[in-house]
């Protein structure tokens, strides 16, 4: 007896046993998830560097309530493909991360993995689906987020978050999933992602980009100079005040500094690797200053010769 004739016979099993034109309950899947711009900005930035090879990684953040999915932050992992699929997670890779992200207090939780596809559009591959498969034997719950970092252009990214359709569903001949909230939209599938089993093996789940005053204040700076912002001189009072708060705090990084070369003698190597993790390391601050003051006095020097030129 074939599948066909079993998927049949439990079809009008259930329906003898129901009465008909009556709804079956059932549970309301309308989750979001709730992509932050950190880690939406560290997926394109790792899929961009990837290109041509997929990339992949996990996701950050917490389960809040049976329809919130939030991602704070993501990590890339070792591991690369040259089809259209990637390789398996390296679960020692995995575990390091995390007792290294427990040890600086980040105490989120992994809820998902991200993978790109480079130029071909967001859906998943039999390899996915067995790697999305092992998460949820883990956490029900997780997702699987591909992004697209060739056809992203500014303003949209192409980006799909999926989740497996348990079999059981499937042969009892009900719907995998029903929205019941207005709250967001779903992407319209593409032709691709129907052929590769959209709505069939897994369903879409819709993503929601929440940011704070201080992420939208970031992202409306990213590209808001131009090339002649460096030419534009300063007030001469402003500057000076300028330059006199950066010489203390390079004399504060400096007495830091010190005092950090001093206590490497009763350190361990292991409180070596990760004693500026989620600190100030004052030598790579001193640094990044001294090269910003050379860098402000050589441009309002430049400047001030032009305009004398000029003049």
């Amino acid at each position: 007896m074939d599948a066909r004739a079993i998927h049949r016979m439990i079809q009008g099993a259930s329906a003898s046993n129901q009465a008909p034109g009556v709804d079956q309950p059932l549970n309301d899947t309308s989750e979001q998830v709730h992509i932050s711009a950190l880690a939406l900005l560290k997926m394109l930035k790792h899929g961009r560097a990837g290109v041509p090879l997929e990339v992949m990684g996990l996701m950050l953040g917490e389960f809040v309530d049976d329809w919130t999915v939030r991602v704070v932050d993501v990590f890339a992992m070792p591991q690369s493909g040259t089809g259209v699929s990637v390789e398996a997670v390296d679960p020692v890779f995995q575990t390091k991360m995390m007792d290294m992200l427990n040890a600086t207090g980040r105490p989120e939780m992994v809820v998902g993995w991200y993978h790109s596809h480079p130029g071909f559009g967001c859906w998943l591959s039999s390899v996915d689906t067995n790697t999305q498969q092992s998460f949820e034997q883990l956490t029900p719950r997780a997702v699987a987020v591909v992004v697209d970092p060739i056809q992203s252009v500014r303003g949209k990214v192409v980006i799909d978050a999926f989740r497996l359709i348990t079999p059981q569903t499937i042969m009892m001949g009900q719907e995998p999933r029903q929205s019941t909230s207005n709250i967001g939209h779903l992407n319209k599938p593409s032709i691709q992602a129907l052929i590769h089993g959209l709505n069939r093996h897994y369903y879409s789940i819709a993503i929601n980009y929440r940011k704070t005053e201080l992420e939208q204040a970031m992202l409306l700076n990213l590209h808001k100079k131009d090339w002649t912002e460096g030419l534009r001189l300063q007030d001469f009072e402003i500057h000076r005040a300028n330059n006199e708060k950066t010489v203390k705090h390079m004399l504060s990084l400096a007495s830091s500094y010190n005092k950090s070369v001093q206590e490497e003698s009763t350190l361990t190597s292991a409180q070596l690797k990760t004693r500026h993790v989620g600190k100030q390391d004052p030598k790579r601050h001193l640094e990044e200053e001294v090269e910003a003051a050379m860098s402000d006095q050589i441009s309002q020097a430049l400047g001030t010769m032009m305009m004398a030129l000029s003049a």
